[in-house]
């Protein structure tokens, strides 16, 4: 029998699939607040927040991120205790996120505070000047401006994001490449099929994902 003539097969290949976006939305929108939060610390005039932030980007960037995972699941969870949720697989699936989007946090701010760099330092003199604070200066003149200048970094960093997904497998989650490996093992004569269309669909999924940032980059664009 065909291995996607199997109806069980289709549904598998498409809960493995609904896992990986799941984990990407979760991650990214964690991850994009985090790592803002941690561009500010970075820029911040106070050292310690700075000492901080900088700390978190090296540790973090430096660190594989298998090894991430496996801390949040036999770390936080098998050592420490942490429960999530009682449902075994949104456990896993929420430890995956807390792992992802603290990894994927460290590129973000550094991705922001590149782009926070490109805004000329003069506006933010003559903001403080009219009075605002710094966290004021930030939120309403830097990051707007810093924001439009990082649309293509963050859509690579989504793209990688994406990709990075299906290491949660390692710690039990049934999402794609999970489900790639088990269809392989059963029909092993069909595993150039499964891997071309495994491949296929995360092309098809981040390919036009790529160009969709890109042209956001340069609608964006400020024209200088």
């Amino acid at each position: 029998m065909d291995v996607f003539s199997d109806p069980r097969n289709i549904d598998a290949t498409v809960s493995g699939f609904l896992w990986i976006l799941k984990l990407t939305g979760a991650s990214a929108v964690l991850a994009l607040v985090l790592g803002v939060i941690l561009a500010a610390m970075r820029v911040s005039p106070i050292p310690v927040l700075r000492l901080f932030g900088a700390a978190w980007v090296n540790i973090f960037r430096n660190t594989p991120l298998t090894l991430i995972i496996f801390f949040c699941y036999f770390g936080l969870y098998s050592t420490l205790g942490l429960s999530l949720s009682e449902d075994l697989n949104l456990n896993i699936y929420w430890l995956g996120v807390i792992g992802l989007s603290t990894y994927t946090a460290a590129f973000v701010c550094e991705a922001v505070r590149s782009g926070i760099n490109t805004v000329p330092a003069g506006q933010a003199e003559a903001a403080r000047a009219i009075g605002l604070t710094f966290a004021q200066t930030l939120r309403i003149i830097v990051l707007p401006q810093a924001g439009r200048a990082v649309v293509a970094p963050l859509g690579s960093i989504l793209i990688a994001l994406c990709k990075n997904s299906t290491i949660v497998g390692t710690i039990g989650l049934m999402e794609s490449s999970s489900v790639m490996k088990d269809l392989i093992n059963s029909y092993g004569n069909a595993g150039i099929l499964i891997f071309a269309v495994f491949a296929g669909v995360f092309a098809l999924l981040l390919i036009p994902t790529g160009y969709l940032f890109g042209w956001l980059a340069n609608r964006l664009a400020v024209r200088r």
